[in-house]
């Protein structure tokens, strides 16, 4: 049976999520947020390690201004509003991404939750955030270049963003689409991918358990037999 150490979701289908009921886009996004609730609960009670979620892209600066700005400031209400959430379910909170063009309000607020919750040792709960696959992999080659590193595919890991989280080990992406959007290409080489056609704020823990279950019944070859 295989063991999931790192779980990664790509939360898509908010806007459709909120157009299906007559709603702004904004609505989606805010119900999506609290679905983030449900799934860290059932990752920290289930013993999984590492659960990476892709909240904002570095493509997603071209949506729309109100909607960019609705976006952040949503992420800096649930980051000052999971102190509690985290602390109770011994969730450690972590990002990866490009923090540099956030506002200090928001950086600081990130910093806070790191600071709050670096003694849990459940879950790690990891928020890609202002995050591309393509710019953690030229930030890493550049890192280790500066660090006097011969660039190899260990030293390029070793510099990763989500270094010290491994290899994704399932990836699931929500809202019927079937692509990767540039969300951890390096440590997704060998992930088992799930799609499901279910919106973002419609997944349920229920449905989590059930692509799991899939999951630990696939014979995992690595290139092998």
């Amino acid at each position: 049976m295989n063991i999931l150490n790192h779980l990664a979701i790509i939360m898509d289908g908010n806007g459709r999520w909120a157009k299906n009921r007559s709603l702004v886009r904004t609505n989606g996004h805010k119900k999506g947020a609290d679905v983030v609730n449900d799934i860290a609960i059932y990752c920290a009670k289930n013993n999984i390690k590492n659960l990476t979620l892709y909240a904002f892209s570095t493509e997603n600066w071209k949506r729309p201004k109100s909607e960019v700005d609705f976006l952040l400031n949503l992420l800096l209400k649930f980051i000052k509003l999971k102190e509690e959430l985290f602390l109770q379910n011994n969730i450690r909170f972590h990002t990866i991404g490009d923090l540099t063009p956030f506002s200090n309000e928001l950086k600081d607020a990130i910093a806070n939750l790191k600071n709050k919750t670096q003694n849990n040792n459940g879950l790690n709960l990891i928020l890609a955030i202002n995050y591309g696959s393509q710019n953690e992999i030229t930030r890493a080659v550049n890192l280790a270049l500066e660090n006097g590193y011969k660039i190899t595919e260990q030293s390029i890991a070793k510099h990763l963003d989500s270094a010290s989280f491994g290899d994704v080990d399932l990836l699931i992406r929500t809202g019927g689409e079937q692509r990767l959007s540039n969300f951890l290409l390096w440590q997704s080489s060998y992930a088992e991918l799930a799609f499901t056609p279910t919106l973002w704020p419609d997944f349920t823990s229920k449905e989590l358990e059930e692509i799991i279950s899939k999951f630990k019944s696939v014979h995992r070859k690595f290139g092998a037999i």
